[in-house]
């Protein structure tokens, strides 16, 4: 049986999951919030959160979207909260350790790689934030793309076509 419609008026859930919750889910939470609107409430967490990274939020800014007011979230901050329409894990490590979300109607794994891994000097190190930043952007607006606002099913289809092409 297929979920009943859920117009844009009541806006579709969805939680990014990463092991730390320091860059990449922080990122995908940026851009959903500034490209997808009203039409999304968007969260992220980690599995063993941190601090968000400095450059995630330098990234993040250089396309004016400011994360710098985000924080790192362990998953149990949403124990108590309404059902996620949607959970997108974005790292491997989040996916072999949270491979069901408890509570969510759909989960699709978007994996990227990890920046803060990447050594170097400040600035390469900062050009592999904004390489991540710019992947995670494209499969969000491809996601967008898919007109994915308007049923669960209709989300879960777009959210799960872009794991696929991933």
């Amino acid at each position: 049986m297929s979920e009943p419609s859920r117009f844009v008026n009541a806006p579709l859930r969805v939680l990014f999951l990463c092991t730390h919750n320091s860059s990449r889910s922080q990122m995908a939470e940026g851009l959903l919030r500034a490209h997808g609107g009203s039409a999304f409430e968007v969260f992220s967490a980690g599995t063993e959160p941190r601090v968000v990274h400095p450059l995630a939020i330098k990234a993040m800014q250089e396309i004016g979207i400011d994360i710098s007011s985000q924080t790192a979230k362990g998953i149990e901050a949403f124990a108590s909260e309404p059902p996620m329409d949607l959970v997108v894990t974005v790292c491997y490590e989040a996916q072999e350790t949270c491979p069901f979300f408890p509570n969510a109607r759909s989960q699709v794994h978007w994996g990227f790689p990890d920046p803060s891994r990447i050594t170097g000097t400040e600035e390469e190190r900062l050009a592999t934030f904004r390489h991540i930043r710019d992947l995670i952007a494209v499969k969000i607006n491809q996601f967008l793309d898919r007109q994915p606002s308007f049923s669960y099913a209709q989300l879960y289809a777009a959210a799960k076509a872009e794991e696929q092409q991933g």
